[in-house]
């Protein structure tokens, strides 16, 4: 049974004539009349009553000639399918997000998204930067936006940008005063951090080796499970914080914090997309690392 033969017995149906269907076909009267003969031998049962005159379709015929309706439309459908699959920019991408990029990513990357594809949808995740390599390597998501490192067998990584990392303060707090702060000091003060399992911590921690002592000793530091939690509790005036800087610009002012640049070297993380080398929507990942690059979350951009 081929797609053929149910064309040529739906058209035979609606025309009830071997030569008008034939021209219909584009094929010989004789070839399309083996053919049904053939399908008809196959399935055991006639199809078609056939007289010098006239060709009437039996009750059965009728049953097969609706399900092979049903066939070809569903084949004409993966046809339709495969043809949108080579735009590649016009299914959604799914994109994840580490928790300290995400929100401050997405509301700026979707407008840029859409302005440059405006036929590929995204969809948004955010997460620990465990689960979304889990997600992207089982195919839940088409490309993630993590710190590096990150290494991932058959996983392409490409470098966005480097953002660096600002202190908020409280704004009676006496190092509001300084111009620059001095990450080494971090230690001395009260300090809120984001819980175990998120990497931005993990950076933090690492541009200030003290902090370690400090955390063991339970003084000093307080968690927060997010950064507009922290935010928020800074502004009470609990504690001071380190934020990334797209955490600063233009989202969630207040005149109850002041952010404070570091002191060189500063403190930065290095953000970067990954998607494994087998996605087949390449001309999608050029679109998202375009529509990155003109967010403009940091002043100090990656070569991309």
């Amino acid at each position: 049974m081929t797609l053929t033969e149910l064309r040529y017995i739906v058209t035979l149906a609606k025309e009830q004539h071997f030569g008008h269907a034939a021209e219909k076909c584009f094929v010989s009267q004789p070839t399309l009349s083996i053919a049904v003969k053939k399908l008809e031998e196959e399935l055991g049962v006639a199809l078609f009553e056939r007289s010098k005159n006239a060709v009437r379709i039996t009750d059965v015929g009728k049953q097969v000639v609706e399900q092979a309706r049903k066939v070809l439309q569903q084949a004409e459908a993966i046809k339709d399918l495969a043809q949108v699959g080579k735009d590649q920019l016009r299914t959604p991408l799914r994109v994840g997000a580490i928790y300290t990029i995400g929100p401050y990513l997405f509301p700026r990357l979707v407008p840029e998204v859409q302005e440059l594809a405006p036929n590929m949808p995204l969809y948004i995740e955010e997460n620990f930067t465990a689960r979304l390599r889990e997600k992207l390597r089982n195919g839940e998501l088409d490309a993630i936006i993590i710190a590096l490192p990150f290494d991932e067998p058959d996983v392409v990584a490409r470098v966005l940008y480097d953002e660096p990392f600002v202190m908020l303060l409280p704004k009676q707090h006496p190092w509001c005063e300084h111009k620059t702060i001095d990450a080494t000091n971090l230690s001395s003060i009260e300090l809120l951090l984001l819980g175990e399992g998120h990497c931005f911590r993990d950076q933090v921690l690492e541009s200030c080796p003290t902090l370690q002592q400090a955390i063991q000793h339970q003084n000093t530091v307080t968690e927060g499970s997010s950064l507009e939690t922290i935010r928020m509790m800074v502004a009470s005036g609990l504690g001071s914080s380190v934020l990334p800087m797209s955490a600063t610009q233009g989202f969630y002012q207040s005149d109850l914090v002041v952010t404070k640049p570091f002191k060189a070297p500063q403190p930065t993380r290095t953000v970067a997309v990954a998607w494994r080398a087998s996605f087949p929507r390449p001309k999608a990942i050029d679109v998202l690392v375009d529509a990155i690059s003109r967010c403009e979350l940091t002043s100090q951009k990656g070569a991309a």
